[in-house]
């Protein structure tokens, strides 16, 4: 076991399967006690039975302020006061422009905009009572570019981007860090949904220079980091973890692309 978190207290929403269970397993291991937060009844509450009793698991929608308000009281009461949120929880929608509605827009923002707003808020008040905090927003290389076929998502996600910024700016003097991280394509629930194995999607990531799709652990790693003492000069920044999706697209048969 490790010892970069320990003696904190951590939120990580969305925490029951892929980035978030990855997150709050390393977090754990790492010597932090983990609210696991989540709408996953039965993957959440086994991951927490997995992690002994240094993780518990909350039922939470992210989009509802008065269910913060509640979490982050249990979660005092259950470890003492918040020092690290991961606001992870997300959805996604996969639809055209013009074939996307006004409340498929509005719900993908509520989750991943909104809550992310909400949790900063939530959280806040006690990381600045105590002089010290640190909030890692999850957002993705598409707050970074542009992606058809992803408006509500990619508009979420560039938001989330934005918030980060303000949250740095308003909080960095109240002694919280705030920084985000933009995920590229990793294997999780997510982008995997007919369970493929590891080898084969790394097969439809020829366009990216590390020429496969990335884990879960590997950003839960960047979450660990910006959210340990070891990020203690580190604010308002963007941590890419993408394998260099952002970096370039391949012109496959011309000098420089792999196998030329």
């Amino acid at each position: 076991m490790g010892s970069r978190l320990a003696g904190k207290v951590a939120i990580v929403t969305g925490g029951a399967r892929g980035m978030g269970a990855a997150t709050s397993r390393l977090f754990v291991a790492e010597g932090a006690k983990v609210a696991i937060a989540d709408m996953l009844d039965a993957e959440g509450a086994a991951l927490a039975a997995e992690l002994g009793e240094n993780a518990r698991f909350w039922k939470h929608d992210v989009t509802d302020e008065a269910a913060w308000a509640t979490l982050v009281a249990e979660v005092e009461a259950a470890f003492g006061g918040v020092d690290v949120l991961v606001n992870n929880a997300g959805i996604i929608i996969f639809k055209g422009l013009l074939d996307t509605t006004h409340d498929d827009f509005k719900r993908v923002l509520d989750v991943n905009l909104v809550g992310e707003f909400l949790g900063i808020k939530a959280v806040a008040p006690g990381m600045i009572a105590r002089g010290k905090g640190a909030i890692v927003n999850i957002s993705s290389v598409d707050g970074m570019k542009g992606a058809n076929c992803l408006v509500a998502y990619a508009s979420s996600k560039w938001g989330v981007r934005g918030l980060t910024k303000v949250a740095a700016m308003e909080l960095g003097h109240k002694g919280v860090r705030v920084n985000s991280v933009h995920p590229g394509g990793v294997d999780t629930i997510m982008s995997n949904h007919g369970s493929v194995s590891r080898a084969e999607l790394n097969t439809t990531y020829s366009h990216v220079p590390l020429q496969r799709i990335g884990g879960p652990e590997e950003v839960a790693a960047a979450s660990l980091f910006l959210a340990s003492d070891d990020a203690s000069y580190i604010h308002g920044t963007e941590v890419v973890v993408d394998g260099g999706m952002t970096t370039g697209v391949y012109y496959h048969g011309f000098p420089g692309a792999p196998g030329a």
